[in-house]
């Protein structure tokens, strides 16, 4: 598991993927926590979570709030990242929700040393180049996107294929063409009897 800090949360708000889930310690000034997902959502839906995935974020979040992390009895609430609404009015790093159904709860007790010591022995600090990653993520989408549409139009094309041949088999357009009355005058009275 990696995991990054950073104290710009306006630039994660801007940057933030579909996938994302965010976590932060509710009605406390706390870390903002991202859980990126890699495509395809390996850990499931949002709401899905693993119990153990969760309570790691929960634990990080409690630990990473100054108030939050003296206080036992603490709640940490976590959502998709589509669901963050932030209006120009907020100040940094305050986020709103655009529906508050998107948003679940956790209850922690205490914080737990061993999970957050274990989290912190994998904390990696790099600089990061939120705009070229976007943009990169973008032309991949875009890739896809295109690859998808050529696929669907050759599918459309051979089944327009299909259905005009079965189009053509179904018509009487053939009916009175000189080898339908070729093939009508080898067949002898006694066929038909």
């Amino acid at each position: 598991m990696v995991i990054f800090f950073t104290s710009k949360d306006e630039e994660l708000l801007k940057y933030g993927l579909p996938t994302d889930v965010w976590f932060h310690v509710d009605k406390l000034s706390s870390a903002h926590v991202y859980l990126r997902q890699p495509e395809g959502e390996p850990h499931g839906e949002w709401d899905k979570l693993p119990a153990a995935l969760v309570n790691d974020a929960a634990q990080l979040v409690k630990a990473n709030s100054i108030e939050g992390n003296k206080k036992d009895n603490i709640t940490v609430i976590w959502t998709p990242f589509p669901n963050l609404k932030k209006t120009g009015d907020m100040a940094v790093g305050m986020v709103s929700f655009h529906s508050d159904k998107k948003v679940k709860r956790v209850h922690v007790a205490t914080r737990d040393n061993a999970i957050v010591n274990r989290l912190n022995k994998t904390k990696i600090e790099k600089e990061v180049d939120h705009e070229g990653d976007r943009q990169e993520r973008l032309r991949v989408e875009g890739r896809k996107k295109k690859a998808d549409a050529l696929d669907r139009a050759k599918q459309e094309q051979e089944q327009k294929k299909i259905w005009e041949q079965e189009k053509k088999n179904k018509s009487y357009d053939g009916m009175f063409t000189e080898e339908a009355f070729a093939e009508r005058e080898a067949w002898s009275d006694d066929d038909f009897m």
